[in-house]
């Protein structure tokens, strides 16, 4: 049973960057595929980017392409997304998810099986 804590998060201007980091303790971490979804205040919790066990193969949805990246540290036991380009609609609490198996292609909620508490990302205008 995997346990995740996200860090990191905070308040940046537009056009700022922060990375965040989640760390893994229990269950192998390089055997579970990644993800980061977000909430923002009043709407459902959408996912963000997932990312193979081996780090090789990543997913993004649409409004992060090109400006997030996520990545993970198999032998700190951690996975990271940096936030580049922050625009005040990536203004969300960050969940960090795993999955047991792949997380490539997986892009909803129920498909993760373990979730962090949520960091506070707020970007201002």
């Amino acid at each position: 049973q995997a346990q995740l804590v996200e860090s990191g998060g905070g308040l940046v201007q537009t056009g700022g960057s922060l990375r965040l980091s989640c760390a893994a303790s229990g269950g192998t971490f390089s055997s579970y595929g990644m993800a980061w979804f977000r909430q923002a205040p009043g709407k459902e919790r959408e996912f963000v980017a997932a990312l193979s066990r081996s780090g090789g193969r990543t997913d993004y949805a649409d409004p992060v392409k090109g400006r997030f990246a996520i990545s993970r540290d198999n032998t700190k036991n951690t996975v990271y997304l940096q936030m580049n380009s922050l625009k005040p609609e990536d203004t969300a609490v960050y969940y960090c998810a795993a999955r047991r198996t792949a997380a490539v292609g997986y892009r909803q909620q129920y498909e993760y099986n373990y979730w962090g508490q949520g960091t506070q990302v707020t970007v201002s205008s």
